[in-house]
């Protein structure tokens, strides 16, 4: 498809000048900490540099973090689909070529499939 139009970030180069710009402003804003003086509560948060590097550990943290509670809070790829088989298993008498049923017989569901009264 080499008639479609190119946007912005589809040309490399212009991905080149934005993380070069990028890095300039992340070089001239470090060298800033050295010139201006923070008013700090504590010791070391007055050290150069201090609060770049306390925003990177962090967020290596958080990804660790993350990692872990997605061994038990990850859920299997088709987890929802296998539930609403077994809810229609369970409404049909176990019929998956059951037909369609009448809009007496449909009854409004909230979000998670139970009724709530």
């Amino acid at each position: 498809m080499s008639g479609e139009k190119q946007d912005f970030f589809d040309k490399p180069d212009n991905i080149r000048k934005m993380l070069r710009v990028f890095y300039g402003i992340c070089i001239l804003l470090f060298a800033l900490d050295f010139v201006i003086h923070r008013h700090t509560e504590f010791r070391w948060e007055g050290l150069p540099g201090f609060y770049p590097v306390y925003g990177f550990v962090g967020c290596v943290i958080l990804v660790f973090a993350a990692k872990w509670m997605r061994t038990f809070l990850m859920r299997p790829e088709d987890y929802y689909d296998k539930r609403e088989l077994t809810d229609f298993n369970a409404d049909s008498g176990d019929s998956l070529s059951a037909q369609a049923p009448s809009s007496a017989q449909v009854k409004p569901q909230l979000s998670g499939g139970h009724d709530h009264v």
